[in-house]
């Protein structure tokens, strides 16, 4: 579905109407033709379908209403942005299946009770990647003094997008799961730290990286990236 703002005429369109793709870059607003994608089924795409069936319905037959109302508050505090860049507000059931479905898919405890903090969590503006093609290692490099590192049941997931020809300046994805980095009230996580690149790394090429924090209550950040040249 596009999203279209209107103002002279038509100032933005994102989305895809009819055979047409409208989307925007670095260097301004495009159309590309619209392809089917392809659906090979991986184990990637059941694991995310199978989660989201299961948090519907966790969500309808087993969370209280109390809990739902949470949720809802949540929601109505915390803007977000579409790909127009206007902010926006989600529904309780929305942010409940943003934070939970990435939990659920990895066997991580899932977060029933709706956050307190009516804000999303701190990105991480020192997050820093770097690889090598003999270890096939991607070293994480994080802040080590943020607040998430000393909570039981916070995660930082880590991604890695398709390597890319060293000359390319953006990327969008594809993207796979690397890893998490679990926070630990007794023992924080200490920076770096290492993981096994799921995309196999060559020398020379472009790699991108994004990871999110969630907080043990369950709030996420939004997508945070860093690059790096595979070295040899």
């Amino acid at each position: 579905m596009a999203q279209v703002k209107y103002g002279g005429g038509i100032v933005q369109i994102s989305g895809s109407i009819a055979g047409s793709v409208f989307a925007r870059n670095r260097f301004g607003n495009y159309i590309r033709p619209r392809t089917k994608p392809v659906n090979p089924n991986s184990s990637g795409q059941v694991g995310v379908r199978s989660a989201l069936s299961y948090l519907s319905t966790y969500w309808h037959a087993t969370l209280t209403a109390a809990q739902r109302v949470a949720w809802a508050t949540y929601a109505a505090s915390v803007a977000m942005k579409n790909r127009l860049g206007e902010s926006i507000y989600l529904t309780g059931f929305n942010h409940f299946i943003r934070s939970n479905t990435e939990l659920v898919n990895r066997s991580l405890t899932l977060v029933a009770d709706g956050p307190t903090v009516l804000a999303l969590p701190e990105k991480d503006p020192s997050f820093a990647v770097s690889g090598s093609a003999a270890t096939q290692l991607i070293s994480v490099a994080f802040d080590d003094t943020l607040d998430w590192l000393d909570e039981d049941d916070a995660y930082m997931l880590v991604y890695q997008g398709v390597p890319q020809i060293a000359t390319r300046n953006f990327f969008g994805g594809p993207w796979r799961y690397m890893d998490n980095i679990p926070g630990d009230a007794v023992t924080p996580p200490t920076t770096p730290t290492t993981m096994t690149a799921p995309f196999t790394l060559v020398e020379g090429q472009k790699v991108w990286c994004y990871a999110r924090i969630i907080r043990a209550d369950g709030r996420v950040t939004e997508p945070f990236y860093a690059n790096f040249t595979v070295a040899a």
